[in-house]
């Protein structure tokens, strides 16, 4: 990958932008999350976590929840950076000044690629700070850990600017995430353990791409899972490497770019 990479100041430049964008409006794109995770912590961690019996899995149900929450993030905030940042550069036609830049299209989509894995990156990790506050949370794996974290953010952060890409209006910018990526982080097992679930669902549930990834931030975090900790490691490095592959690809073509 280094050596495709001829204008590492150019990416740095584009990086540099894409991470200041998010950074200078941190009440938009950091805090939500961080608010909206702590009060699913104090729900269903405390209020109604200490009523559930989750002795099976050797964790108390808050443990549980907090890698699924983490995932579930970093997996939103990476696809929502990325699609509303090229978006809004196809709205106001500003796309140009990168398509028109000394830059590679493996360097276009790492540059804009840098912002939403580090959008991410911070959610994920302000969320398991702020698991802090209700219960004490070691990482079980650090680099495993941040193996995950690493490829799941490529993985949503490329299949947001595809959806920006794809998208003709704002409305469309978020069908993706409301109507497929929530709802199978979700059924993926944010809440539940895949034991928990009758047998046709447990089958269906190892067809969610997004299971494999979530199962692999709670092995870090808590060194237990439904599925083996490789498989979910070959799961997410072969979809991040499909997913940067096709964006790159939609870039080359140009696809819905020079229109």
């Amino acid at each position: 990958m280094l050596h495709l990479i001829t204008n590492p100041i150019g990416v740095l430049a584009l990086s540099k932008r894409e991470i200041h964008r998010f950074l200078s409006i941190t009440n938009q794109t950091i805090f939500p999350p961080l608010v909206s995770s702590a009060l699913f912590m104090y729900i269903f961690g405390v209020a109604i976590g200490s009523r559930v019996n989750f002795s099976s899995t050797g964790l108390s149900y808050l443990q549980f929840i907090v890698p699924g929450l983490m995932a579930m993030h970093l997996i939103s905030s990476s696809y929502e950076n990325t699609s509303s940042s090229l978006f809004i550069g196809r709205w106001h036609n500003h796309i140009q000044e990168i398509l028109l830049s000394p830059l590679s299209y493996i360097e276009m989509v790492l540059g804009l690629l840098a912002g939403g894995v580090a959008r991410g990156m911070v959610v994920c990790l302000g969320v398991g700070a702020i698991s802090l506050f209700f219960i004490p949370n070691n990482i079980a794996h650090p680099l495993a850990l941040l193996y995950f974290m690493t490829t799941i953010a490529v993985i949503f952060s490329c299949a947001g600017m595809m959806g920006a890409l794809w998208a003709e209006d704002f409305g469309m910018l978020s069908i993706w995430n409301i109507y497929l990526i929530i709802p199978l982080a979700l059924l993926g097992g944010v809440f539940h353990p895949l034991s928990m679930l009758p047998v046709p669902l447990q089958i269906i549930s190892h067809f969610n791409p997004l299971y494999y990834l979530i199962c692999g931030i709670r092995w870090s975090m808590t060194n237990t899972g439904d599925t083996p900790l490789a498989i979910c490691a070959v799961v997410s490095l072969a979809l991040a490497s499909l997913f940067f592959i096709a964006t790159v690809y939609l870039f080359k073509i140009g696809y819905k770019l020079r229109t």
